[in-house]
């Protein structure tokens, strides 16, 4: 073991670097797969099934009164009865509405302007995980 020469402190050896240089690397690694694998799980996208079960489960929850609509909802339903589709959203004849948002994809042309339909609808996407 050698000394420090100003304080006169023992420093480590050679071997209790190389300790720290694995820990160090394997954190970095463990970090980086968790990374990999959270930025793999948001790119899911929902298959025709859950979207058909989903259309098909909303407009039970609304009778129900299992729907919460949000502001963004209510927005989204709003600009879609003034004829202009909301951001990131278009709404075509046969396949409903597209979005970016996996919670909105694929939901019935016609519960989009309906704000209960588009709570009930993300409430049933995000139970099926998107």
């Amino acid at each position: 073991m050698t000394r420090y020469p100003i304080c006169g402190t023992a420093l480590a050896d050679e071997t209790q670097r190389y300790v720290w240089v694995g820990r160090g690397l394997a954190i970095a690694g463990t970090l980086f797969v968790s990374l990999a694998l959270a930025g793999a799980a948001h790119g899911q996208v929902p298959t025709a099934a859950d979207i058909a079960a989903c259309n098909a489960d909303a407009p039970r929850a609304i009778k129900t009164g299992g729907a919460s609509p949000t502001s963004g909802d209510q927005a989204r339903a709003d600009s879609e009865r003034d004829g202009a589709p909301a951001k990131n959203v278009t709404a075509t004849a046969t396949t409903g509405v597209e979005s970016s948002d996996p919670q909105i994809h694929g939901m019935h042309r016609t519960g989009a302007n309906n704000a209960a339909y588009q709570a009930a609808y993300r409430s049933c996407m995000r139970r099926k995980g998107f």
